[in-house]
């Protein structure tokens, strides 16, 4: 009996041993993986709007990009962002021996990780032509593929009929207009015909102020995009600062309602911590932006103490009268002793109102 069980004990330890030793053989570390996460991207909403972050031309591979379609919505969520477009060429498709599928293709890849993930997708494409007219997207498509036409005017009266909203692309883009951003003929008459209704004022890394005053003179619709084609994270430093995006004042979250913003101007260009284009938003934005307390008295007695809370993530920089500069960093608050009567015509200096202009207002008393 004695002998029994000693020879029980010794299975049991033996195959608690052998145990043992196979987890040893595989032991996990989950707290290597990076967990999948959403950044916050924080800018106000304005009074009767929800500010949307928008990036409206990227590619995939299925044009000249280097990604699966569903990475690019993976991408916009990850970063924060609420609406993309995936804008391939329509007339460019290197990879095309090696994968097949029509115009369409990359939206219908993409759209179901979209509804996953909540990401707005805009059916686009892009029309892409030397210059003039250059390169254009057209969003908000019915069926992409019946803009693969020769005749670039053609293409856009198409995307019209189907009630497309299109942007010229990179207007100062050095490969198509070398010396400067023109204003050509051609689009003069694509302007007049409706086939023009915003431009990017931004684009990948590159501004280009004089489009801010075609907008703004024109009334179009100012646009800032990244124009993707590697992964966003290896082409921007998203740690410090999102991807340039086009900030749309949109009634509600969804498509239709942008489509409407932007046919209705209702936008603002973000890029390296600047905003560019219309000045009444420009104002609203500020003032969403900014909570700002009268503490007291300070020890000049010209000046007083000033709380400034700062709701957004964009950092202000302010020229007051005397040329001071006082730097309101995102998301903080700061305390300061300001003299009032400096600061009743406050140059905003990183809000654009134009190629030589900013937003200027009376900053202490919004």
């Amino acid at each position: 009996m004695k002998s029994k069980l000693i020879l029980t004990l010794f299975t049991v330890l033996a195959l608690f041993s052998a145990g043992t030793a196979q987890d040893m053989n595989n032991v996990k570390y989950p707290e290597m993986q990076k967990i999948s996460s959403r950044r916050k991207i924080v800018i106000p909403d304005i009074p009767g709007f929800v500010t949307l972050k928008c990036d409206f031309h990227m590619h995939t591979v299925f044009s000249d990009g280097i990604v699966w379609p569903t990475y690019r919505v993976d991408e916009a969520w990850t970063e924060g962002l609420d609406a993309i477009a995936i804008t391939d060429h329509i007339e460019k498709q290197p990879s095309k021996e090696y994968i097949s599928g029509d115009h369409n293709a990359s939206y219908e890849i993409a759209y179901p990780q979209a509804i996953e993930k909540g990401i707005i997708l805009i059916k686009a494409g892009e029309v892409t032509r030397t210059m003039p007219p250059g390169h254009l997207n057209a969003l908000f498509l019915e069926d992409v593929n019946r803009l693969d036409v020769e005749d670039v005017t053609a293409a856009l009266t198409e995307a019209r009929k189907q009630g497309a909203f299109i942007i010229w692309n990179h207007p100062g883009w050095q490969a198509q207009q070398p010396d400067t951003c023109l204003w050509m003929p051609m689009h003069q008459s694509l302007f007049e015909q409706g086939l023009i209704n915003g431009i990017e004022v931004f684009n990948e890394v590159e501004f280009y102020p004089v489009v801010l005053d075609w907008c703004i003179n024109r009334k179009l619709t100012v646009i800032s995009n990244s124009d993707i084609h590697d992964i966003i994270s290896d082409a921007y430093y998203l740690e410090t600062q999102p991807r340039p995006l086009t900030l749309v004042f949109a009634k509600e979250k969804s498509s239709n309602s942008i489509k409407e913003a932007m046919f209705e101007g209702r936008t603002l260009a973000l890029f390296n911590n600047h905003v560019a284009g219309r000045e009444d938003l420009l104002k609203e934005l500020l003032t969403a932006s900014l909570t700002i307390k009268l503490l007291g008295n300070a020890k000049d007695k010209n000046e007083k103490r000033y709380e400034i809370i700062n709701n957004s993530a964009i950092e202000f920089k302010v020229e007051n009268q005397k040329g001071d500069l006082l730097i309101i960093p995102g998301e903080s608050t700061i305390i300061s002793a300001l003299n009032p009567k400096y600061y009743e015509n406050s140059r905003i200096i990183n809000l654009l109102t134009g190629s030589n202009s900013c937003l200027t207002t009376n900053l202490l008393y919004k």
